[in-house]
């Protein structure tokens, strides 16, 4: 169970901080509007992470039960999705762009905007469709406590994530304009975590 979180946690926070739409935007309204804002708009996006935990737990926790075998295919589909997602990344454009438009809001409203934008998002759901199975640290029983507790943890490291860029977005903006290989390797870092997760997914 242990080494399952560990593990688990670390690919969650290499994720959370890979550029993405997610942090983009949390870096982006906290330089325009301050670090409150990103914060708010960080919980925001973190919170939509328990309904599509719900869904998942839900549905999956009654495939494992009717049908380990085709659990099994749901982790290969998973694993194959997420090999997918690093040959897209490996042909992405490595810049990050901070000219995203932010703005001004009040707290509560980009708390909204952040949940809605999680929650409307159809690629998260298939997203931690291949990502939570893999982690599961005993698929005979509890696995709807399992998915919740893993949906925990990825809210805890990417709001701990999506703040620490939020505190620290003048450093961060400053670094990445300095620092223009920052992207390359963030890319690779990428990269290499969906085929790591891809591969950990498929190991008994």
């Amino acid at each position: 169970m242990i080494e399952n979180l560990v593990a688990f946690s670390i690919a969650s926070f290499l994720l959370a901080l890979s550029p993405g739409p997610d942090n983009i935007y949390v870096l982006a309204q906290s330089l325009a509007n301050g670090s409150k804002s990103g914060l708010a708009t960080s919980a925001g996006l973190v919170s939509g992470v328990l309904v599509h935990t719900t869904l998942l737990a839900l549905g999956i926790s009654a495939i494992i039960a009717t049908s380990p075998a085709l659990f099994y295919g749901i982790k290969i589909a998973g694993a194959t999705y997420l090999l997918y997602l690093a040959y897209v990344v490996y042909n992405s454009d490595a810049s990050i762009s901070l000219h995203t438009k932010a703005p001004k809001r009040s707290l509560l409203s980009l708390f909204k905007q952040g949940f809605v934008m999680n929650l409307i998002n159809p690629k998260v759901l298939v997203f931690f469709l291949g990502f939570f199975p893999g982690f599961l640290w005993d698929n005979k029983q509890q696995t709807i406590f399992q998915f919740y507790v893993l949906g925990v943890v990825f809210m805890v490291v990417a709001f701990i994530t999506f703040a620490s860029i939020s505190l620290l977005a003048g450093s961060v903006s400053n670094y990445l304009s300095k620092h223009k290989k920052t992207g390359l390797v963030l890319k690779w870092m990428q990269v290499v975590v969906f085929i790591g997760i891809a591969v950990f997914i498929l190991i008994p």
